[in-house]
């Protein structure tokens, strides 16, 4: 079996290829990538060294497309992944829409041409940033939890928020070129027989991810914390008790390949990907746990309100657990572990992966 990934020297995409070749035998593995960012030259030399084909391209140019191989299947892995991208001064909106929404289109179109099935990593944020900051929260234990005493928003529970959570905007311009990429996969097969598999993925983390304070938080907060790099609990009060669930890429791999070794949905093609309440935590709790690995180094508050930031987001997955009979194996201390070990290792890695300021 042939697979190709786009974006294959980012962090995901290159856990990813590791991953699944020990899940499947005898799969070769291509990837895409455009080594744009900082740090992914790291992961290159690591995955040439275990054999994986790489080509050097960017999924918004067609052309680079045309010398691929033909693959049975491709993960499609390449994205701005910053629910900031487009307003946050390093990347416009245009920019923003050729990277996720027309490389889409563009890796599509590949796979059609290759008769591939296709597999779209999509995000939490296309779920609506309204819906969301309507639901209900307590503080408790230095964390925002949901609140069952008030009317919660269909969709929405205890256990996080279902596929069924609205979509509807406003969800930033990163959730809605997320949510038009996935209807575009679905669209292509539905027309022409492809395959097709859409995962919105919460927060994913482990060791070597290129974190900032936008995306990758897991990683960036213990590597920030380590440095004594100054460390903000933005808005909700600035007590930084704004939660997340964490996922580790082994994990998703796991489910990727139940996927592929599925072939075609017989049904339902969209699933959330993510850790779940037992793996989540505030920022409060994890810098409580930094303290405990690297010594007490306390963020600063700042209540200002940040654009598209919620106080409670944890992914509900039960209905990818009953389809395929998977669940996360790395509970969320175990990846801090493995970000801790990586942090001992790589002082600078702040500065490597262009997050250092």
């Amino acid at each position: 079996m042939k697979l190709l990934i786009t974006g294959i020297c980012g962090f995901t995409g290159e856990r990813l290829a590791h991953t699944l070749r020990e899940r499947i035998e005898g799969l070769e593995v291509f990837g895409l990538d455009n080594l744009s960012r900082p740090g992914s030259e790291t992961n290159l030399d690591r995955l040439r060294r275990s054999g994986v084909r790489f080509f050097h391209g960017d999924v918004r140019q067609p052309s680079d497309l045309e010398p691929l191989p033909r693959v049975d299947w491709v993960i499609e892995a390449a994205a701005n992944p910053s629910v900031l991208a487009g307003v946050d001064g390093r990347s416009s909106p245009r920019q923003t829409l050729e990277h996720n929404l027309l490389g889409t289109v563009n890796t599509l179109e590949y796979a059609r041409r290759s008769g591939s099935g296709f597999i779209l990593l999509s995000t939490s944020r296309v779920y609506s940033i309204p819906a969301l900051a309507a639901i209900p929260v307590r503080q408790r234990d230095a964390a925002f939890a949901v609140d069952p005493s008030q009317p919660i928003p269909a969709g929405a529970g205890e256990q996080g928020v279902s596929e069924d959570f609205p979509t509807a905007a406003p969800i930033s311009l990163y959730g809605a070129t997320k949510l038009a990429s996935e209807t575009l996969a679905l669209e292509y097969g539905a027309t022409f027989g492809l395959p097709v598999w859409v995962n919105r993925c919460g927060v994913l983390a482990g060791a070597g991810q290129f974190g900032t304070a936008e995306q990758g938080i897991f990683s960036y907060w213990l590597h920030a914390h380590a440095a004594r790099r100054p460390l903000r609990y933005i808005g909700f009060g600035g007590h930084g008790w704004q939660v997340r669930d964490a996922l580790h890429p082994a994990d998703l791999a796991a489910l990727l390949a139940a996927q592929i070794r599925r072939g075609a949905p017989a049904a339902r093609a969209v699933f959330n990907a993510g850790g779940g309440i037992a793996n989540s935590m505030s920022l409060a709790q994890l810098t409580a746990w930094c303290d405990s690995r690297f010594g007490p180094f306390a963020p600063t508050a700042d209540d200002t309100p940040r654009r598209f930031d919620i106080p409670w987001l944890v992914m509900d997955a039960r209905r990818v657990r009953q389809e395929f009979a998977w669940q996360p194996e790395i509970t969320l201390g175990a990846i801090l572990e493995e970000i801790a070990r990586h942090v001992h290792d790589n002082p600078a890695w702040l500065e490597k992966c262009g997050a250092g300021s």
